[in-house]
């Protein structure tokens, strides 16, 4: 049997406020990381609904995409260990900046985020041991170098966001 190989979709929020950038620092199967506010599109949502769910989520500030950064592809690799299996993903990262807003009085931080901070471009680079993907500098220097795209260069068709969609069979 043939098995389609499809990467792994995410979208990240690059979240940048007087020269610091906001990240998250979560729980890993590796220990504590580093990473942009990010995580998995859900079905029936579209990139950018996606990305301000997960910042919402993951720092409890409301996001408001304004621009896609970049488009990014990597791969993680982690060995078997004991009852674990292996994993090897690809994961397509579509990063976003855009505005953020105040922190939501009574909101918790999401499953296994333990906290937020800010961090200057520099602490960030110098921290590249603890990132969760070598993406989270990637993102931040194409920001820095003003790479942008309008958010029209992305289309979501209104048929993602039927959740009956189409039953075959």
């Amino acid at each position: 049997m043939n098995t389609r190989w499809k990467p792994s979709v995410t979208v990240a929020a690059i979240i940048e406020q007087n020269g610091k950038f906001l990240l998250v620092e979560e729980h890993t199967p590796e220990g504590l990381k580093l990473n942009n506010p990010a995580g998995h599109l859900d079905p029936g949502e579209s990139l950018i609904e996606g990305c301000a769910r997960e910042a919402l989520e993951e720092t409890t500030q409301p996001f408001r995409p304004t621009a896609l950064v970049g488009v990014y592809m990597s791969r993680f690799q982690r060995l078997a260990s004991g009852e674990a299996d292996a994993e090897d993903i690809t994961y397509l990262r579509f990063a976003f900046c855009g505005v953020v807003g105040e922190v939501q009085a009574g909101r918790s931080l999401d499953t296994g985020i333990v906290r937020t901070l800010w961090m200057t471009p520099d602490e960030i680079r110098a921290s590249a041991a603890r990132h969760r993907s070598t993406s989270v500098v990637r993102c931040m220097d194409d920001y820095l170098a003003g790479q942008r795209y309008p958010l029209n260069f992305l289309y979501t068709d209104p048929t993602v966001a039927d959740q009956q969609g189409l039953r075959l069979g």
